[in-house]
Order: C-alpha cells, then structure tokens, then sequence
C-alpha cells in the first residue's frame, strides 16, 4: 500500500454525497435503487448533488435491475442517460454490458466508451458475473474503459483478494482496477495491502429510523415488506474513520519495511 488512496463511496442522496465529501473521500457513484445493485439516478438527483459536491462524481448508467444483458431499447436509453450525465457535469459513467454467454459485448461498451468522451468511464461489476475474469479483463481493455471495479468475482474482496491481486499485476499500466464489495475500516488497510490496488470503492451506509409517526403495517408498496420506514445514508464520520484506518495501515506497512530496511 503506497501513495495516495483514492476512496469513492456509492451514495443515493444528496445528503450521502455531501457526507461524503465531508468525510474525505475524492469521489463519489451516485445511483438510485441501490437494493437492486444500483439503476441511473433521475436528473433531479444528478443535479442537486452536482451541485452540492465537489469531488469527483460518476453516475451510473444502468436502464434496469438484473442482468447485464441488454435490448436495442435498452441500449438506446444507456446512450440517452451518457448525454443527460453530461448535461449535468458529472465527471465519469459507470457503466457494463454482457453477452449471453457472460462474455463483456466489446463492441457495445466501445461505442458507450466512445459516446461518453471526454468522461472517465468505469467497467462496473457486471464485471464479475461474467465467465472468465482474466479474459474479460483484456476485453474490457479493448473496450476503452479506464478502470474495473470488481471484487474478484466473490461476495467481497476478503473472498477474492488473491484474485483482484492477479487482475492489478495483468492490468498494470493498461487499466485501473478499483476493489469494491464489502470494505470496511475494519478490512480495508488489509485489502489494499494485499491486492495492491490505488482506488477502493465502498457503501459505508447506515440504517436510519423513518421520522413517520403513523405508520401503517398492513400495506408495503415494494416487493420487499417494511421497507416503506427503512432510509439508509452515509455518514460523514464513517468515511473520517475509514481513512484513519487506511492511515493506520499504511503506517504500520511503513514502519515494518524501515525495520526490514535496518535489519
């Protein structure tokens, strides 16, 4: 773990965004419906934390929940959001396309890749539903993506920290890979220790209570039960002490190669 570590925070709020920022992290993937692993935010929402922040921000471009695999109409309206993402002056997409065969579709992500110049764009982790990682990693590459984001192909990073380590050595100079899935400021000073990568991305949301006095238990309008008084949000001292344990790490790293350095 050497040299500055770039923290991005998935948020879903303008409220998460600014904590974010508050709390240290240079950047932040804004998306709404983050129990469905994340769908491109309205415009409303882009703006307003556009607005608000200004650190580093990156939307996802996502039609739907669910598979990667997407329509011609599906297609079309990832094309639509890059404008609007444009239009409101956010810095990256966020963005993954695969065959039916879990293969990354080169050809549609290149022409993602191509509509969203002069933004940054990341290869999100559709990236580890598909059927062989080192493989997709050169595809992605010829897509013209500039980053990864990928747990390795596990649940988290813990699970696959010996294969995002193998993802950076093959990406090196090429593509950044960002760790993402299950970081915390209980792991975090490991994993990046451990893979070697630069730039992690964590969701660091907590549970808040619903200010709803009334309340009605006889009627939920999503698919999942009791949702309607559950809100989760990122808070600005989370991000602090994810970076205290980053800085903790790396000192304790430095401190045991100058004792391996006078030995």
């Amino acid at each position: 773990m050497t040299g500055q570590v770039l923290i991005e925070v998935c948020v879903d709020s303008v409220a998460s965004a600014v904590a974010a920022e508050l709390g240290g992290a240079q950047r932040v993937e804004l998306c709404s419906d983050l129990l469905g692993g994340g769908i491109t935010p309205s415009v409303g929402l882009m703006e307003a934390v556009r607005s608000r922040i200004t650190i580093g921000l990156h939307l996802i471009i996502r039609p739907r929940a669910g598979d990667f695999l997407y329509s011609d109409d599906e297609f079309d309206i990832m094309r639509r959001d890059i404008e609007v993402a444009k239009a409101a002056r956010a810095d990256g997409v966020v963005l993954g396309i695969l065959d039916p065969s879990g293969r990354v579709d080169i050809s549609r992500t290149r022409q993602l890749v191509e509509w969203a110049r002069p933004l940054s764009v990341t290869f999100h982790r559709a990236f580890d539903m598909s059927a062989d990682l080192a493989r997709s990693l050169e595809e992605v590459c010829q897509s013209g993506a500039e980053r990864v984001l990928t747990s390795g192909g596990e649940q988290t990073c813990l699970h696959g920290i010996e294969t995002i380590s193998q993802l950076v050595k093959s990406g090196k100079r090429r593509i950044t890979i960002m760790a993402g899935g299950g970081i915390a400021p209980v792991n975090a000073a490991y994993i990046l220790e451990r893979t070697g990568v630069s730039e992690i991305h964590v969701g660091l949301a907590s549970g808040l209570g619903s200010p709803m006095l009334y309340r009605n238990p006889r009627v939920s309008l999503g698919k999942t039960h009791g949702l309607e008084y559950e809100r989760t949000q990122v808070l600005e001292q989370d991000v602090r002490e994810l970076k205290r344990a980053i800085a903790r790490g790396a000192g304790k790293q430095k401190r045991s190669s100058d004792c391996h350095a006078r030995s």
